[in-house]
């Protein structure tokens, strides 16, 4: 019990100085800045209302990411939502995502990141967000539905962040993405520039794309365009022949270093996916600091670990967090052990498998 509020306390306060670093970065915006302060007192809120649920043998993590659809315009090569064929289960409902969204409001749930397929597939996506204006989420576009309607809706709602996934320079994200991907992702950058809003980017790092995606200069470049947040994920071989594309040991082993470099030199948030999750002790999966919800209402360790034994379209997300499955996931830590970089519930996917058969 102590390990755990030790690495919970430090993972509550890592959640305070983000958002205190993101209104030192925002004070030229007053209206951002107004809405930033006013998200620090409900962190607070939040971060008390998990305390008391711990109390009571709940845990409940700071974060939620939830995977709002299927569908999607592209087709990356080693998509891990693409590999996962889940195309033919039914998505859930917009009830369905309120309830769970308001449960997980209730709870102190503190940062909702909504990825896919991709998520303006939901033209109800805005409607649902704009009930919860406390909650801050993170949405995770490949940026092809991004157009004046849809950047408006965003700059109307500020606890809404447009997450844009960018492989690096053109050659990169055309060749993964598809042609003239690069050219209109920085058309809509630029466009959003000049709304003053809030919005990151998102790097999917191989082997192939890590030195540029590091590199202080590149970064430097999309500051200037605007970009205030970045999100630096490991690649995960999902699909089968992409093995090639995953990170090196040595590269794993330097993204610490390099994410402490950026912050040092740059005016922005950066947060890296697994590399962050060393200082709280390895994985945050499976509730430790973060759980995912499917398109289907599955409630699973991670998005790229697709077990599940509870269905939030069955259950409510308080006793759906207490599962035999995602408990014993988080008891055998030692399992999940991160130390030399990459992401432990894939490395140990078969025996995250066996639990269920357990």
């Amino acid at each position: 019990m102590q390990e755990n509020s030790d690495y919970i306390a430090l993972m509550n306060r890592g959640i305070r100085q983000l958002v205190t670093d993101a209104l030192k970065i925002s004070l030229c915006r007053p209206s951002l800045a107004l809405f930033i302060l006013k998200s620090i007192h409900w962190q607070r809120q939040a971060e008390k209302r998990r305390l008391e649920w711990e109390q009571k043998d709940i845990l409940v993590p700071p974060f939620m990411i939830i995977s709002v659809t299927n569908r999607c315009n592209l087709k990356c090569k080693g998509c891990y939502a693409l590999a996962q064929q889940r195309q033919n289960k039914t998505e859930m409902s917009s009830a369905k995502l309120k309830e769970i969204i308001g449960e997980a409001h209730e709870l102190g749930v503190s940062i909702i990141l909504l990825a896919g397929g991709e998520p303006l597939f939901r033209s109800d996506l805005f409607d649902i967000t704009a009930r919860f204006p406390d909650i801050i989420f993170p949405v995770f576009t490949n940026g092809m539905m991004l157009n004046p309607v849809t950047i408006a809706k965003f700059k109307r709602q500020k606890n809404l962040l447009p997450v844009i996934s960018m492989e690096g320079m053109r050659g990169e994200t055309n060749e993964r993405r598809g042609e003239g991907v690069y050219g209109h992702l920085v058309r809509i950058i630029e466009r959003i520039k000049k709304t003053s809003i809030f919005f990151g980017i998102s790097f999917t790092m191989t082997r192939q794309t890590f030195d540029t995606l590091t590199n202080e200069d590149f970064i430097k470049s999309l500051v200037k365009l605007g970009s205030k947040l970045f999100f630096f994920i490991d690649y995960i071989p999902v699909q089968e022949g992409t093995e090639e594309m995953e990170l090196t040991l040595e590269q794993t082993r330097s993204v610490n270093r390099l994410m402490e470099n950026l912050r040092t030199k740059i005016p922005a948030l950066f947060v890296a996916f697994p590399g962050d999750e060393e200082q709280f002790g390895g994985c945050l999966s499976s509730g430790r600091g973060f759980v995912h919800v499917a398109p289907d209402g599955s409630l699973e360790p991670c998005p790229f670990a697709l077990y599940s034994d509870s269905s939030l379209k069955d259950l409510s997300l308080k006793d759906a967090l207490k599962s035999k499955f995602l408990v014993t996931s988080r008891e055998n830590r030692d399992k999940l052990d991160e130390s030399n970089g990459g992401c432990a519930l894939w490395v140990q996917r078969e025996w995250v498998k066996s639990l269920l058969t357990e």
